[in-house]
């Protein structure tokens, strides 16, 4: 799967298909088990992951048989495809290669479309009451929107992936409101001037319910996903489960949530949000990758009680360095790394780029050595953030 085939997370926008002609036959191959469980879709910039995760769990809490795809994985590729929080078992994957492999390499599937297949595939098999589908990227051209979901769930917009999903907040909400299908009720976790009027106009057209989670009421509910960013993640979910209760025969009550987000990790497996792995020094690992995300965390890790900083940042070649660099402190010290993908940005042009914003440290040729070189040298009351890239966050864990 990850030599063959393209992989958007390696290789950047080359793995892009432009279309859902292959996501579509192949479903057609595999008899459309898209159409054979219930299901929510869930896209947005950032918190996707984490509201998705939510979802499952409060649905899990509730008694029911609750299937889960997200991406990308952080360790091992089975992540991505989850019921009630267990991986896909490693034989079903080898099976379902196996047996589907001779229309795989003669139809050239992407890595995703094949992964949307097989999740698909093993929900169907499983009987799962319900899957919570995220999608991978954008939403209008993501092979994950074949399906047609109780609910959609947009989360919020960001300017990220630019040079697929385009430059403006407007273009990019267009894009992910392509899940919206006719007659679903979508919920929306932001309201932003550039992009409300864009999904007011496209939820008409479909004669859609279009609901705001900051309309809702979520101040009494909290999660074990720390950091303050995760308060509008948690209205949105909340918001969703509401909805969903309303618009379904799903029963869940007010405990049911309250249990399950404050048992996301356990219940799901979810790491890299806020993730601490440590104390003295404390390491804190964080996913966030883009201008919307970080200047969440970074306003978090100023919060932090600490005597010095560390940073172990390493990112992708295709980032906007302009974007995300000047939302990083300038009272730490960094240790610039590449991460082990082809898509890996190196680690000494990251260095000269980051200098030029006063970030000032040394670079590394990999995330283990820049790592290994912060924990030697922080101090038990100093901190180190792992972030910048999934794929730093993931060499660290």
């Amino acid at each position: 799967m990850f030599r063959q085939l393209p992989m958007y997370q390696r290789i950047g926008a080359a793995a892009f298909k432009k279309d859902l002609v292959n996501t579509l036959n192949f479903s057609r191959e595999l008899g459309d088990p898209h159409n054979h469980f219930k299901s929510v879709h869930v896209a947005g910039t950032n918190g996707k992951g984490s509201v998705s995760h939510m979802l499952a769990s409060v649905m899990q809490e509730a008694g029911y048989k609750v299937g889960l795809h997200t991406s990308p994985h952080l360790k091992d590729y089975r992540e991505r495809i989850k019921i009630n929080g267990q991986d896909v078992p490693e034989d079903f994957v080898i099976e379902f290669i196996s047996a589907n492999q001779k229309f795989l390499e003669e139809n050239k599937l992407s890595f995703f479309e094949m992964s949307v297949g097989m999740a698909f595939d093993y929900f169907r098999k499983e009987k799962v009451d319900i899957a919570i589908i995220e999608v991978g990227l954008g939403g209008r051209l993501d092979s994950t929107n074949i399906i047609t979901p109780l609910l959609s769930v947009i989360t919020n917009i960001g300017l990220d992936h630019t040079q697929i999903l385009g430059n403006s907040l407007e273009e990019i909400a267009a894009e992910k409101a392509g899940i919206i299908k006719p007659e679903v009720p979508v919920v929306i976790g932001e309201k932003q001037e550039q992009t409300t009027r864009v999904f007011q106009k496209i939820a008409t057209e479909k004669n859609s319910r279009i609901i705001f989670a900051e309309d809702h009421e979520c101040e009494d509910f909290q999660s074990d996903l720390n950091g303050p960013y995760q308060k509008k993640n948690i209205c949105t979910a909340v918001t969703a489960i509401n909805i969903l209760a309303d618009n379904s025969s799903f029963i869940i009550n007010k405990e049911q949530i309250i249990n399950g987000l404050n048992k996301v990790r356990s219940n799901t497996g979810l790491r890299g949000r806020w993730d601490v792995l440590q104390e003295y020094p404390k390491v804190i690992c964080d996913t966030a990758h883009n201008a919307e995300g970080l200047r969440y965390t970074m306003a978090q890790l100023q919060k932090e009680d600490k005597k010095k900083l560390h940073m172990v940042i390493g990112v992708v070649s295709d980032k906007n360095l302009s974007m995300i660099l000047p939302l990083l402190p300038v009272d730490a010290t960094y240790y610039f790394c590449r991460p082990d993908v082809p898509r890996g940005m190196d680690e000494d042009h990251l260095l000269r780029e980051a200098s030029q914003y006063n970030l000032m440290g040394y670079s590394y040729s990999s995330v283990p050595e820049a790592y290994a070189a912060a924990l030697k040298q922080a101090k038990p009351n100093d901190i180190i953030y792992v972030g910048g890239s999934t794929f730093t966050v993931a060499e660290v864990i």
